[in-house]
C-alpha cells in the first residue's frame, strides 16, 4: 500500500470489467434552464448564449414546445443552455400541461435556473405566481432575469422585479448582447470554473435509479471477494484462504431488489514497504483506480484482526478521491468480545479521520450472509446524500447562523469578510465560499465550516470540500 492517492499508478486506463477497460467518461455540462411565461425572450437569450439561430424565434407567443439543448459559453464558463416552453397555467393532460411537464423534468437535472422576465411590459400576475413556485419548488438555485433592458423604458419593469423575492434581478438585452457580463457574475458562483469539472457529471446517468459503483478494497485476505460472491449467491470469484488471489479489479453488474448494482473486486492493499512484485503494484494501483471509478467504497477488515495503520491509509486514499466511505467489519461470527472491539473500532476510526466524522461502521458475515442487506441499504442511502445538493435557503441559513456562532478572525486588524456561499457540485459535495481577504482566513476555520457543515445539514461521515474565492473581473487577464 503506498502513502498517497497516485503512487505506483501506472499511466493508461482503470479498473476493467471481464477483461475490458472502462472508456474515458464522456464531458458533461453543467446545465443552465431558461424559464419563463411565454415571449419573454427565452429563446433569444438561448441563442445568444449557444452563439447560433438554434431555436425558433417570433413574436408570437409559444413557439417554444419541447426543450432544447445546446452548448453554451458565457466568457469562460461552460455549460448546456436549456430553452423550454413558456411557463402558463394549463388543464391538466392538455399540451401546455405536457410542456410545462418537461419544463419541470429540465429543472431536475440542472444546476441553476434564468427566471425571465419582460422589462419592457413589466411583471404580470403569471410572473408574480410562477416565481411563488420556484421559491416553494424549485430544487436549484434561481436567478432573476430582466430582459430588454435597452433603453430607460425598462427601469420601470427592472425595479418591479425586486417583488419576486428571488434576489437582485440581472438586466440584460437578450437581443442586443447588454448585460451579459452581470450575468456573468450571477451565474459564476453556481458553475465550475474551467479546471473544476465536476467528478460526478462525467457520469452518463446521476439519477437515483442509475447503476450503483460500489468498489470493494481492503488489505489481503480480508474477504473481499467471498463477500462478493455472497451477495451474488455464486462462486463467480476465486477465493481461498491464501492471501493476494485477486489482482485485477472485476467488475460484475449484478441486481439487489430491483436496483442495478456494479461491483467491483479488487487485490489486496498492503503497505508500500512489502509490495516489491510487480505483479502486485500492477494490482495494486489497478486498486486505486477503481476507487476513482467507484461512487461507494467500502473497506473491509478482518474483524479477527482488527483496525490497522494500513487500514487508516486506505480510508484515507479513498476520503482524498472524493469517495463516499464505508467501513465494514467482516467475519464478525468469528469475533471475540464482538462489543469491546466495535467501540475500539470506532473510536480508532474517529481519531485516525478526524477530518471526515461520522463514517459508517457496520458488521457482516461474508461466510453466512449475515449483515449483507444492511450494507447494501447503507451503501445506496450514502451514495443519495453523498450526490445531494442542499437547497440554496438552506445552505445560506446555515452559513448566517455558522457566523453569528463563530465570526471569521481579524488577523492585524484587517476584518475579514465572507459574503456568501453556494454548492458548486456533489459527488462529492463542495462548496464556494465568496468574500474578501479570504487569503488571510486561517485553516482552523476552514475546518471549523466543515465540521459545522457536516453537523447541521445531513452530511456526516462524507468528504466535504470548500473552496475560497475572492470576486474577480471576468475582463481582468
Amino acid at each position: 500500500m503506498t502513502d498517497g492517492p497516485h503512487d505506483d499508478a501506472p499511466e493508461g486506463d482503470s479498473s476493467h470489467d471481464g477483461g475490458q477497460r472502462p472508456t474515458a467518461p464522456r464531458i458533461v455540462y453543467p446545465k443552465v434552464v431558461i424559464l419563463g411565461r411565454p415571449n419573454v425572450g427565452k429563446s433569444t437569450l438561448f441563442n445568444r448564449l449557444v452563439g447560433k439561430r438554434l431555436a425558433l424565434v417570433d413574436d408570437q407567443p409559444g413557439v417554444t414546445r419541447d426543450r432544447r439543448e445546446g452548448k453554451a459559453q458565457l466568457f469562460d464558463l461552460e455549460f448546456t443552455a436549456i430553452d423550454t416552453a413558456g411557463l402558463e397555467e394549463a388543464e391538466a393532460g392538455s399540451l401546455s400541461d405536457r410542456m410545462r411537464a418537461q419544463t419541470r423534468a429540465a429543472l431536475a437535472g440542472a444546476k441553476v435556473a434564468l427566471f425571465v422576465v419582460d422589462a419592457r411590459g413589466g411583471l404580470t400576475e403569471a410572473d408574480r405566481h410562477f416565481a411563488r413556485w420556484l421559491r416553494q419548488e424549485a430544487p436549484v438555485a434561481i436567478i432573476p432575469v430582466a430582459n430588454k433592458c435597452e433603453g430607460r423604458a425598462s427601469t420601470p419593469g427592472l425595479m418591479e422585479c425586486y417583488e419576486l423575492g428571488l434576489g437582485d434581478p440581472v438586466a440584460i438585452s437578450a437581443e442586443h448582447g447588454e448585460g451579459l457580463a452581470d450575468l456573468f457574475e450571477a451565474l459564476a458562483p453556481h458553475l465550475p470554473l474551467p479546471g473544476e469539472a465536476d467528478e460526478g457529471d462525467a457520469d452518463e446517468d446521476l439519477g437515483p435509479d442509475a447503476p450503483l459503483k460500489l468498489a470493494i478494497v481492503g488489505r489481503p485476505n480480508a474477504g473481499k471477494s467471498t463477500l462478493i460472491n455472497r451477495l451474488l449467491g455464486e462462486n463467480r470469484l476465486l477465493v481461498g484462504p491464501e492471501a493476494g488471489i485477486t489482482r485485477d479489479s472485476i467488475a460484475i453488474d449484478w441486481e439487489w431488489k430491483g436496483r442495478t448494482v456494479k461491483l467491483i473486486d479488487t487485490a489486496g492493499m498492503r503497505r508500500k514497504a512489502k509490495v516489491v512484485d510487480k505483479l502486485e503494484k500492477l494490482a495494486v494501483a489497478d486498486a486505486r483506480h477503481a476507487v476513482d471509478f467507484a461512487e461507494v467504497v467500502v473497506l473491509l477488515l478482518d474483524a479477527t484482526l482488527g483496525l490497522e495503520s494500513q487500514d487508516l491509509r486506505i480510508a484515507d486514499m479513498v476520503l482524498q478521491e472524493g469517495r463516499a466511505l464505508i467501513v465494514v467489519l467482516n467475519k464478525w461470527d468469528s469475533a471475540e468480545d464482538q462489543s469491546r472491539l466495535f467501540n475500539g473500532v470506532k473510536k480508532a476510526l474517529d481519531e485516525g479521520l478526524a477530518q471526515v466524522r461520522g463514517v459508517p461502521l457496520l458488521t457482516v458475515s461474508a461466510l453466512t450472509g449475515k449483515g449483507l442487506d444492511t450494507l447494501m441499504d447503507v451503501a445506496f442511502e450514502t451514495r443519495d446524500r453523498w450526490s445531494q445538493r442542499v437547497p440554496t435557503a438552506a445552505l445560506n441559513r446555515w452559513f448566517e447562523s455558522a457566523m453569528e456562532r463563530n465570526p471569521p478572525p481579524a488577523p492585524s486588524g484587517k476584518r475579514i469578510k465572507l459574503r456568501y456561499i453556494t454548492q458548486a457540485r456533489s459527488r462529492p459535495p463542495t462548496f464556494i465560499v465568496f468574500g474578501t481577504r479570504l487569503d488571510m482566513l486561517p485553516e482552523s476555520y476552514n475546518r471549523y465550516l466543515v465540521n459545522s457543515l457536516r453537523d447541521d445539514l445531513d452530511l456526516k461521515g462524507l468528504p466535504i470540500r470548500i473552496n475560497m474565492r475572492s470576486r474577480k473581473n471576468p475582463f481582468d487577464s
